[in-house]
């Protein structure tokens, strides 16, 4: 029991709705437990309790903090329905009239010592709780962005016995570090992101996160889907496929880098700068100067011919395509289909 209190991480500001990361001790909880039910400072601490347990485990009832006196029956009777929920074994804070179960000193305490004991025990059982799919996604993701930090600053690699915490201090001591030896002509560029967000607005951005990934992780596949099929149709002559391996061998470098899925995160989001929020047109002179190639000089004159292509002009029957026949000329079918897909002789 002495243990249980112990792992409770509260402080005197936590009692009034502030978290802090000092730790309760005995002569603490029993100075809490002497304001007793009518004293906003325990409820406070009763109902912090509660939150923490709730997070762990699927409970129905709830504990809210009261503001005055006034609340104590209330608060009593949350407490009592929590407490039966919880099967709690101690006849002190199970017997007796509902609004009086908690009117001693010594009551209140034993009240501190049982939600504190559960509480340590659901945290205790969650560690040894195998993890979700979802959860080993998102630990083996924080790992692999700690370990991109690390190798960018120099540092070796973080050790997994240690707390994802322990290795953002080092990782905040090595930038500081790192940032005093940079000459001040250049400041550093203020965040993208200024505004900090709460964790239900971090759970919404993730939404929208995988919702675009999975959007433009559809469109990247239907590019190189494209791209393979484009590379197969070189594939089709006979004097390709003489070539056939060299072709292959040359464009399978070119091929397997391109990845199959989104590496954005939303580590990328709190590392963009402001200047990534300029738009810049693909048509302006500082793009064009990295784009720009010889095929775009070609120009196309004289009688142009038209391709077709608007579904709208095309009527029943549709055009089929023939395989390319010997001796058929550079334009595939023996046949061409003009506009309406109406057949044009020769």
């Amino acid at each position: 029991m002495r243990g249980c209190h112990q792992e409770v991480r509260a402080g005197g500001e936590a009692m009034e709705g502030q978290a802090d990361e000092r730790c309760l001790s005995m002569e603490a909880f029993a100075q809490v437990a002497e304001g007793g039910i009518s004293s906003p400072q325990f409820t406070g601490l009763c109902s912090w309790l509660v939150s923490e347990l709730r997070a762990l485990c699927p409970l129905e009832e709830d504990v809210n903090p009261t503001q005055g006196p006034e609340d104590a029956e209330i608060f009593q009777i949350e407490m009592s329905g929590l407490l039966t929920e919880l099967c709690c074994p101690y006849p002190l804070l199970m017997t007796g009239d509902v609004t009086a179960r908690f009117g001693t000193p010594e009551s209140c305490l034993q009240l501190l010592y049982f939600l504190s004991s559960e509480l340590l025990a659901a945290q205790l059982h969650a560690r040894k709780k195998p993890p979700s799919p979802e959860d080993q996604d998102r630990s083996g993701e924080a790992m692999r962005e700690l370990r991109l930090i690390c190798q960018a600053l120099g540092m070796p690699e973080p050790d997994q016995r240690r707390s994802i915490h322990q290795c953002m201090e080092d990782i905040e001591s090595k930038i500081s570090e790192v940032l005093s030896t940079l000459p001040p002509v250049h400041p550093p560029m203020a965040p993208l992101l200024k505004t900090p967000l709460s964790s239900e607005e971090w759970a919404a951005l993730e939404n929208i996160r995988e919702t675009l990934q999975t959007e433009y992780q559809c469109r990247k596949h239907m590019m190189v889907t494209r791209l393979d099929v484009t590379i197969a149709s070189f594939h089709w002559s006979e004097r390709a496929q003489e070539h056939a391996a060299a072709m292959a061998e040359a464009f399978k470098h070119l091929r397997q880098p391109l990845p199959g899925h989104s590496l954005v995160t939303l580590a990328h989001l709190l590392a963009a700068r402001e200047d990534f929020s300029r738009i810049v047109k693909t048509s302006s002179g500082a793009s064009r100067d990295k784009t720009s190639c010889a095929i775009n000089k070609v120009l196309l004159t004289g009688d142009v011919p038209d391709r077709g292509g608007r579904p709208n002009e095309i009527e029943p029957p549709m055009p089929t395509w023939e395989k390319r026949r010997a001796g058929g000329g550079g334009g595939g079918s023996s046949q061409r289909w003009g506009k309406r897909g109406k057949k044009k002789k020769k």
